[in-house]
């Protein structure tokens, strides 16, 4: 539905497990198509009669809306040729939801007991996903690399068409 007919270009599938008082899954897909960034995320839900449900919600955005794509890699044993990709994490902003850090003022003085109020930081937290070859597997890490790559691709064109 969300893809609205258009061809895709590429998908990224990550699943993610937590625990806390129980076991919630949840899932996320991300799908390029030559004008949008697509996520779709799902999620468990426990109904009210006890069975499980899920709810998925999907937002499309604007290649050209796109603010940053952020890509880190990590790799093992890095002194052997560049090493082997074993994680990579790929961060997207686009302005729709924004993270405050707060913390408590510090105060050169170490004797100073004076309440000096709050900094904060503001961050761009629209998408961040981590794929790790120790968890998912190399192929998956792989593959995000590959879409991590077209999304850059993509964008970099949309942003060329605006200018």
């Amino acid at each position: 539905m969300a893809t609205a007919g258009e061809i895709v270009e590429a998908v990224l599938v990550a699943p993610e497990t937590t625990f806390d008082e129980s076991v919630h899954r949840h899932l996320t897909v991300l799908v390029l198509t030559p004008t949008r960034l697509i996520r779709v995320h799902v999620d468990d839900l426990p109904l009210d009669d006890g069975t499980t449900g899920a709810m998925a919600t999907s937002e499309a955005v604007a290649l050209p809306s796109i603010r940053s794509v952020a890509i880190s890699h990590g790799v093992a044993n890095p002194e052997k040729h560049g090493g082997a990709l074993g994680e990579i994490t790929i961060a997207i902003a686009w302005g729709a939801v924004q993270r405050m850090e707060m913390e408590h003022a510090q105060c050169p003085d170490p004797e100073c007991t004076a309440d000096h109020g709050y900094t904060a930081t503001i961050m761009p937290d629209d998408i961040a996903l981590r794929v790790s070859a120790a968890v998912e597997g190399p192929a998956a890490v792989a593959k995000a690399a590959l879409f991590a790559q077209a999304l850059s691709a993509a964008t970099a064109r949309a942003m060329g068409a605006a200018i």
